[in-house]
């Protein structure tokens, strides 16, 4: 299993911060999103596979009544492409 990438982190963590603002467990949002209820559990147990896409991104944050912006540092961050090889 590889190690999430610094900008994989920075979203899953930007979206845990504004799901739990907003009071929405795991759970809830994952069932709002029309998937499995364990899959944002399993987003935010980095160690796992599974990753938001960005369709996943859009839908959470029509759901969570923000923008996609929200979910993505101001500046980049280091870049990473080879860390999916």
């Amino acid at each position: 299993m590889r190690e999430l990438t610094h900008i994989e982190q920075y979203v899953i963590e930007q979206v845990k911060l504004k799901r739990i603002s907003k009071n929405i467990s795991q759970d809830k949002l994952s069932i709002m999103m029309g998937l499995n209820e364990k899959f944002v559990s399993k987003v935010e147990t980095t160690n796992r596979a599974e990753k938001y896409n960005i369709n996943h991104l859009n839908k959470i944050a029509e759901i969570l009544q923000c923008s996609i912006k929200d979910f993505f540092p101001e500046q980049p961050l280091p870049g990473e492409l080879n860390a999916h090889k």
